[in-house]
């Protein structure tokens, strides 16, 4: 038998094909003892069977497919004739028979809520908050039998179609319920958020009231009164002015009145009301596990909730305990790389790095600091360290650290101690400190290198030993040591020029007044494994440059056949020698290449063909060499002003050459760890690979790349035979949760409570309109904006300024066309900030939203002395 009503005290969240999101809802408070107005739910079979009686339905759901959302009066004119025609449709007796005796039995007297609740609405991931009708007030049998058919129209509004056509939602298989509530007659109404709707934190409530009825604050006819709340105490209060309020009328409807002038300031909720609120809200939220987005309204002096679903817009946290309040730095901002990462790719990388400090939360690594930034000397170093970083990063620790919660919340013994930061980083700190002072800095270079290729064949000779559940392992083996090795060998190496270069801009400061001469040092540094590949990108290009035929074969190259079909044009024989080549350096580099399962340059050589072609487009035959040979010539000339100006002060002179020395011949080693860690990485993937693709020939995964979607010991696992898992159910369930969080912006820095901390640079004397950044590359240019979101098939023009949400390695083949960089993430020592003063192009970074103010072809100036983008002549598009 069909259930076309169910009461509430019927419902539960196993409901949800029924009655949908809200309906569910409802039905499961209802069943927890939570003050609910009583009602019903008009299910989704009710709803199926009513558009089954219409012939036209079919049709409609077939223009639905294929409409075009950016047609707007095509848009209005579907919507408006599927509701025209959906409240014509007589409702088949047996519906509205069981409709009326459910209404008879609530009670023909009370007055109603007719709400829609769809069942792809009031999800984890997917609120659909809004997107059909309700009506309130409502009394009568013709009334509700009206009202609930206008309420399935509503499932076609404008704004319904297009939310689910956004969200990847098929309009035939989105079913409406309808809750048919008894109405509270309110004295006062509002919405709470369990959590802090704008900045996440989990501890605090937020609570929006105002008078009457909540459709006033819903549909923004006033301004609430905002109230928050944390530990059982008011954090604080916002009294609005409220001049309206929606009232219910005695013989139904609602009437919009307006408010004395002594009610319009007056506090909504009392003191103990506003505690009340919020710990029913807090124990609502315990019931769900999860924070809650609820409805309220106060009748006679009690609460009554009318709705709850859960928040789908919060960051989630990592998987440990809000209290204490630890601080947790994105991995991703640090390593200008912002995406979500598959399992796999968090697997390595938590197997790489120290997993006390690393932790994973929407599909990104954090860095929890909080036990090192509970030592006095970590709190003033680790900001200042991470200006050079990104600075927004910095200025959002430095405010957290000085907070009270975050300095009293932790048990002594959790903060590391002087001693304790001492004894870890000695070793190191005496290792830079030597070759600052006495190492020879020219052997640097050859003695990094030396031990990266002597691991590297290690490595490779490990992994080719073994086969099957062994090969994982000796993955993890390998890259479990490699963290030690780095802070060991390569990173004091890397450090020394670091640290000698930041000596030299205080030189300078004193000299000459500002840091330009140490800006032109950085120009060119000899060694750095970025720059490198750049450079002989640029060869690259040139010998393409020569052949015409390659270069047309290039546009409309595959990968699967990309070499095959080098060979079959002239020149392509020796141009895929060269490419071969270039490959078998840096095949293992791509953009976003810190995650694992991105595809590599060795797997996707096509990914090149764009920065090659841009090359061409806007360089000159051996332009890229002859300004690089420029930038060693402006390093020496700045070299010598700088020992010009100490000449005769025997300390100083010896001091500035030997810093000079080293931080020519050490600086451009600051990419090489991360160069080494991904060319270690290249050939686990490659050893994955391989036994991902036993697992397919065995019937255990369809693709190699189902691999992506597991950790390394469930891969382990599942070649040991012993996973004990319904595999393709848990990828389907990975491979969704991803979408889910790519879909997500993360925070730079947030804390264990789920707060989203965002400090706001000072705007002095900056230009009205203009973008602020952080400046780190000197120089002002001006040229047409190229936004570019990916870079595989980007192509910059002479003249254009590249403007990207981030750039890593991957990015570098771009950077040889460019006038300038823009990019949302990154610092002075970011690899984009480190580039650019290479090659000698303004570059200004951390500007937030950057690729969304800025549109592609408009004209802007970037000024990199200064740290801020000025758009000059916006494009306007059509127009």
């Amino acid at each position: 038998m069909k259930h076309y009503i169910l009461f509430f005290d019927q419902i539960n969240r196993a409901s949800l094909a029924l009655v949908g999101g809200k309906g569910a809802n409802l039905g499961e408070m209802t069943q927890a003892g939570f003050p609910v107005p009583g009602g019903f739910c008009v299910t989704t079979l009710a709803y199926q069977d009513f558009i089954a009686t219409s012939p036209e339905m079919a049709g409609f759901f077939e223009e639905l497919k294929s409409i075009d959302l950016s047609n707007l009066s095509q848009l209005r004119q579907l919507g408006l004739r599927i509701r025209d025609h959906l409240q014509q449709l007589p409702i088949p007796e047996e519906i509205s028979n069981e409709i009326l005796h459910a209404w008879v039995k609530v009670g023909t007297e009370n007055f109603y809520a007719v709400r829609s609740s769809a069942t792809a609405e009031d999800l984890p991931n997917a609120s659909f908050a809004g997107q059909q009708d309700t009506y309130l007030n409502i009394k009568g049998q013709e009334e509700l039998l009206r009202h609930i058919r206008k309420s399935w129209a509503s499932l076609f509004t404008d704004r319904a179609i297009v939310y689910r056509a956004k969200n990847g939602f098929n309009h035939s298989e989105v079913f409406l319920s309808i809750v048919i509530q008894k109405m509270v007659i309110s004295d006062l109404s509002g919405i709470m958020f369990t959590a802090d709707p704008v900045n996440g934190n989990r501890t605090v409530v937020s609570i929006d009231a105002s008078f009457g009825l909540g459709e006033a604050l819903v549909s923004g006819l006033v301004s609430a009164d905002l109230y928050k709340v944390k530990n059982h105490a008011i954090l604080s209060k916002k009294i609005s002015q409220k001049k309206l309020a929606i009232y219910s009328m005695p013989e139904g409807g609602t009437v919009t009145k307006e408010l004395l002038p002594a009610q319009q300031e007056q506090q909504v909720l009392t003191d103990r009301q506003i505690i009340d609120l919020a710990e029913l809200g807090k124990k609502i939220e315990e019931h769900y596990g999860n924070p809650q987005d609820i409805e309220f309204c106060v009748a006679n002096n009690e609460f009554f909730i009318v709705q709850s679903r859960p928040i789908t817009t919060l960051y989630p946290l990592p998987n440990f305990p809000q209290q204490p309040v630890r601080l947790l730095l994105s991995f991703g901002h640090v390593q200008v790389m912002t995406d979500a990462i598959k399992p796999l790719g968090l697997s390595v990388l938590q197997t790489v790095f120290p997993p006390r400090i690393f932790t994973e939360a929407g599909g990104r690594i954090f860095l929890d600091m909080s036990d090192v930034l509970h030592n006095k000397l970590a709190r003033m170093m680790v900001p200042k360290f991470l200006g050079n970083v990104d600075e927004a990063m910095s200025r959002a620790v430095e405010t957290i650290v000085k907070r009270p919660e975050f300095l009293e919340g932790h048990q002594s013994k959790d903060a590391m101690t002087f001693s304790a930061l001492r004894k870890m980083l000695m070793p190191v700190i005496g290792k830079v400190w030597a070759i600052i002072r006495t190492d020879d800095p020219q052997k640097g270079k050859g003695y990094v290198e030396k031990i990266m290729q002597e691991r590297i064949i290690k490595t490779r000779q490990a992994l080719r030993g073994v086969h099957g559940a062994e090969r994982i392992k000796t993955v993890k083996e390998q890259l479990d040591t490699l963290f030690v090795e780095i802070v060991h060998t390569i990173i004091p190496y890397a450090a020394a020029g670091i640290i000698a270069n930041a000596l030299l801009k205080k030189i300078s400061i004193r000299m000459f007044g500002d840091e330009m001469e140490v800006h032109r040092l950085n120009k060119s540094l000899p060694g750095n494994v970025t720059s490198e590949m750049g450079l002989e990108l640029g060869d690259l290009a040139d010998k393409a440059r020569e052949l015409p035929e390659v270069q047309e074969y290039l546009k409309t190259a595959d990968d699967q056949h990309f070499y095959s079909g080098l060979e079959q044009v002239p020149g392509g024989r020796q141009f895929k020698a060269d490419f071969k080549a270039f490959i078998d350096r840096y095949g293992m580099r791509c953009p976003g290449e810190i995650d694992i399962t991105t595809p590599r340059w060795y797997e996707t050589p096509t990914r090149l063909v764009s920065a090659i072609l841009s090359n061409i487009r806007s360089l000159k035959p051996g332009e890229h060499r002859q300004r690089f040979a420029e930038g060693e010539r402006e390093a020496e000339a700045a070299s010598r002003r700088m020992l010009k100006a100490v000449e005769g002060k025997h300390f100083k002179a010896k001091l500035t050459s030997r810093l000079i020395d080293v931080y020519r011949n050490l600086g451009g080693l600051r990419e090489h760890h991360k160069f080494f860690i991904i060319t270690i990485m290249g050939d686990c993937k490659k050893a994955i690979m391989e036994e991902a693709n036993e697992l397919v020939k065995a019937g255990i995964l369809e693709q190699a790349e189902d691999s992506y979607y597991l950790t390394l010991d469930e891969l382990y696992q599942l070649l040991q035979d012993s996973f004990d898992k319904n595999v393709s159910e848990l990828l389907a369930e990975r491979k969704e949760q991803y979408q889910w969080y790519q879909s997500l912006k993360p925070p730079r820095v947030m804390t264990s409570e789920g707060e989203i901390v965002i400090v706001p640079p000072k705007r002095d004397s900056v230009p009205e309109g203009t973008l602020l950044g952080t400046p780190v590359s000197a120089g002002v240019a001006e040229g047409k904006a190229r936004v570019i979101l990916r870079p595989e098939a980007a192509v910059l023009n002479e003249g254009e300024i590249l403007v990207a949400p981030h750039t890593d390695p991957g990015w570098t083949p771009l950077f040889q066309s460019a006038l300038a960089i823009v990019t949302e993430v990154g610092g002075l020592m970011t690899h984009g900030a480190v580039i650019a003063r290479e090659y000698g192009i303004p570059a200004v970074v951390g500007v937030d939203d950057a690729t969304r103010l800025i549109k592609d072809g408009d004209r802007i100036r970037v000024d990199g002395v200064q740290g801020f983008v000025e758009i000059l002549e916006p494009t306007f598009i059509g127009g």
